[in-house]
């Protein structure tokens, strides 16, 4: 399957919000079922200077991965960047969520020299876990409680990586 990588875009908000609400995706992220589609047009509009987005798109114009590199905006954090990343269930395992952690990476240490690079996870995410570590993320910590899943609270790993000077 052929697929590109590139920054997101005005009128990505449809794909976007697909994936969002995805069965085998939503419970792995931050999203609920009932997420509007204007938060996710307002979303790709509002993003600033500190904000950088990929999307993987299929060669026939299908969103099938999105990830968040976020740049604090604190003098004192101007070092870190946030990274937030989903790929559609039915082409994970497929390189992927690699390909787009590398896009977000080569920004991050190649154009804006950041430091150090963090993200959140269920801890039951096991191939989410092991993406991360692939790319050099440790866990550094465990928050309990940290959200709600299936009405049930869920922990999550706090991961960190470290840029290798």
């Amino acid at each position: 399957m052929k697929y590109t990588i590139r920054p997101i875009q005005s009128g990505d908000e449809v794909g976007i919000n697909r994936l969002r609400r995805m069965p085998g995706v939503f419970e792995n992220i931050l999203g609920i079922p009932s997420e509007r589609l204007e938060k996710n047009r307002l979303g790709i509009e509002n993003l600033g200077g500190n904000d950088h987005r990929f999307v993987a798109v299929t060669d026939e114009g299908e969103i099938i991965g999105d990830i968040g590199l976020t740049v604090e905006s604190n003098p004192r954090r101007r070092h870190c960047g946030t990274i937030g990343i989903m790929v559609d269930h039915r082409y994970q395992n497929q390189h992927i969520g690699s390909s787009l952690m590398e896009a977000a990476l080569d920004i991050a240490d190649n154009w804006l020299m950041l430091v150090r690079v963090e993200l959140n996870v269920f801890v039951d995410n096991e191939k989410a876990i092991n993406l991360y570590k692939k790319y050099g993320f440790e866990i550094e910590g465990t928050q309990h409680k940290a959200s709600i899943r299936n009405g049930k609270y869920v922990d999550e790993y706090m991961m960190g990586r470290i840029k290798k000077s």
